[in-house]
């Protein structure tokens, strides 16, 4: 009873902790505010990604075209940019197409996920390397499309990317503006990170009820042998494809809530950097283990932001000779490197198979 109690009490606290935290940064700065946004939004795609990868042992490189295409989708239907160059469209919709966010993320991790279920269809019998290949050539295969989708037809606006997206609305309260609520100033980037914050809840809620469901399990024991999961009667084609799948929607999704955050995407928001850091995020924190996931999320998210005011000192104190963003990424790999020295299986892996059980019965 002490021990329900004393659980109930650290869940108070720490949801507490989470309502006050962005108030107490924009004391600071709204740019710290951005920031935890920032690692909100990464840590519900490392959730996606440690389904497949975490959960069901499929290495996935290209999982930021999901991002992409939820991002895309919102931009498409949430800004002027088809009414701009169809006439058709701007003949049916004369006030412009404004997507409800109600709307866009279901649609968007819907349609994130049917693309995650087309690409884990033709890949079924790959695996490690060559499923990794495949997977980072789908990715750039996306971007590239991106990036390309203006000629003949200006679908996507190529590089120059789709600016004027709707700001997120909900309740009739827009997200976009600052407000002042009961005396408190309450910014554009405070308001996104409620937003997000409830997103990411519902998501770490999600991924734990799957953890322990017979899916989960199931995934489990994909990952440690794929035959020996097919000799006990798992199909493993359509388990995989939901891996695929599910991963895949917490990547649309989390792209429609960046589109609606940033008022702008671009191509260069989706390259293959992005894919390798949200993989690095799994496998820093502990693959196929939530709480660890989520750390590792928000330290790489947050780490390269942070070393900003690092680097920029450093290249004053040499008049210039070091470059700042270089010099950053040279902080952020050689954390990365120290971290897996000192901790090969993450910052906070899962349990390994076997321990508890053994250590009770050497007790």
């Amino acid at each position: 009873m002490k021990l329900q109690t004393g659980s109930l009490g650290g869940m108070l606290l720490a949801g507490l902790a989470l309502l006050v935290l962005p108030l107490v940064a924009q004391q600071f700065g709204n740019a710290w505010v951005r920031i935890i946004d920032t690692s909100l939004l990464y840590v519900l795609l490392a959730l996606g990604l440690n389904i497949v990868v975490g959960c069901a042992g499929l290495l996935d490189l290209g999982y930021v075209a999901f991002y992409a295409v939820g991002a895309y989708l919102f931009a498409l239907l949430a800004s002027p940019q088809l009414t701009d160059n169809f006439p058709a469209i701007a003949a049916m919709f004369p006030d412009g197409l404004h997507l409800s966010i109600w709307v866009a993320l279901p649609l968007g991790a819907a349609a994130a996920g049917l693309t995650g279920v087309l690409l884990g269809a033709p890949t079924l019998k790959l695996r490690g390397d060559y499923l990794a290949i495949v997977t980072l050539g789908f990715g750039e295969i996306i971007r590239v499309f991106l990036n390309n989708l203006e000629q003949p037809i200006n679908l996507t606006n190529g590089p120059r990317g789709i600016g004027q997206i709707d700001s997120i609305h909900l309740f009739g309260w827009d997200l976009g503006k600052r407000w002042n609520l009961l005396g408190l100033d309450i910014p554009a980037v405070t308001n996104h990170y409620y937003l997000f914050l409830a997103v990411v809840l519902f998501a770490v809620l999600m991924c734990h009820r799957l953890e322990r469901s017979r899916i989960g399990r199931a995934w489990m024991a994909i990952r440690e042998d794929e035959v020996a999961a097919r000799a006990m009667g798992i199909n493993t084609r359509t388990l995989k494809l939901l891996a695929f799948g599910l991963g895949a929607t917490f990547g649309g999704a989390s792209g429609v809530l960046f589109a609606g955050f940033q008022g702008f995407v671009s191509p260069e928001s989706f390259a293959l950097q992005e894919s390798v850091m949200i993989v690095a995020m799994v496998v820093v924190g502990g693959m196929g283990h939530l709480p660890g996931v989520i750390v590792g999320a928000v330290l790489l998210a947050a780490l390269p932001e942070v070393l900003r005011y690092v680097a920029g000192p450093l290249q004053t104190m040499t008049d210039g000779r070091l470059d700042a963003s270089i010099l950053r990424q040279l902080l952020i790999a050689l954390a990365m490197i120290g971290i897996m020295l000192a901790r090969p299986r993450g910052l906070w892996p899962a349990p390994e198979h076997g321990r508890i059980a053994v250590a009770e019965r050497t007790r």
